[in-house]
């Protein structure tokens, strides 16, 4: 297999979300691995956040599993259980339709890197518990959580 030259693979910080949700997550940096290496069974990322800059929105997703693995720095995830600071060589997964949100917040002075991996079907909501959004499985839209659009 060969060796995956990342500095070929776009680093971006784009993001669906809408205003004001986007604001948390302007120094996220990622790449995405799966569509560069011709993978179709799941997403990969490799991720940066600068200090202060968080992963994602808070959210859990009905049908897609996820993994994610620190690579350097630290952060800290954030469940409805509570924190749990992330360091290098740390994992940590979520199985799908289990309703706790989650996400890693950057609270160091450096910048942390950790590649996620999820099973990426299609047409499945994810949920975002602690704001008014949804993500509609169908259309990979965000809606409010009524359902009407952005």
């Amino acid at each position: 297999m060969p060796k995956v030259d990342l500095s070929a693979i776009e680093e971006t910080n784009r993001t669906g979300y809408p205003s004001p949700y986007d604001a948390d997550v302007a120094g996220r940096w990622y790449r995405r691995l799966a569509p560069a290496t011709g993978l179709t069974d799941f997403g990969a990322s490799l991720v940066r956040l600068e200090p202060g800059a968080w992963s994602s929105q808070r959210h859990w997703h009905e049908g897609e599993d996820e993994l994610m693995a620190m690579i350097e720095g630290e952060a800290v995830l954030v469940e409805d259980r509570g924190r749990t600071l992330l360091k290098p060589g740390d994992v940590v997964a979520w199985p799908k339709s289990v309703a706790d949100g989650h996400h890693l917040i950057n609270e160091s002075a450096a910048d942390c890197r950790f590649l996620v991996v999820g099973s990426k079907p299609a047409g499945q909501d994810c949920h975002y518990p602690d704001i008014d959004l949804i993500a509609d499985g169908p259309t990979d839209d965000y809606l409010h959580k009524d359902r009407t659009p952005y």
